[in-house]
């Protein structure tokens, strides 16, 4: 996975109470940030957290760079706590083409949104365009009798 800097959202950004990226994308910046790519979205937890309760990870558009009265694209669920551990990744998805006029916006971002206050935690996040998503399993070759 290459990380483009202008694409990252947030990086190593500490979560302890409800947020948005520390970091937005200006839509209307002439740039290549991917054209005809499958862009993706990663948010990959890169202190795990403690204290809270769970956490909630969005896609979201805003008229305003502080991405404020922003209209939310697409969500995770509530993670609880014990899985937002160092190294765990979510919201893997290509970005998704935003039809509904009423969600056209200048700036898109992510919103952190907390249950309880956390005590430790951050993510890194951002858009790539080749995320790492190789998976290794156990060997399952049986040796026995060699």
């Amino acid at each position: 996975m290459i990380i483009d800097r202008q694409l990252l959202l947030s990086n190593a950004q500490a979560i302890t109470v409800s947020a948005v990226s520390t970091n937005t994308i200006d839509l209307t910046v002439a740039r290549d940030i991917g054209i005809g790519d499958d862009m993706e979205i990663f948010i990959r937890v890169v202190t795990a957290f403690a204290g809270g309760t769970s956490l909630q990870f969005s896609y979201i558009t805003s008229a305003n760079a502080d991405l404020s009265a922003a209209n939310t694209i697409v969500s995770t669920p509530a993670i609880p706590l014990a899985s937002l551990t160092a190294g765990s990744e979510w919201l893997r998805i290509r970005v998704p083409v935003i039809s509904q006029a009423a969600q056209v916006a200048r700036y898109v971002g992510l919103a952190y949104t907390a249950v309880g206050t956390f005590s430790a935690g951050a993510v890194t996040a951002g858009i790539v365009v080749d995320r790492e998503a190789s998976v290794s399993y156990a060997s399952g070759l049986n040796i026995n009798g060699f």
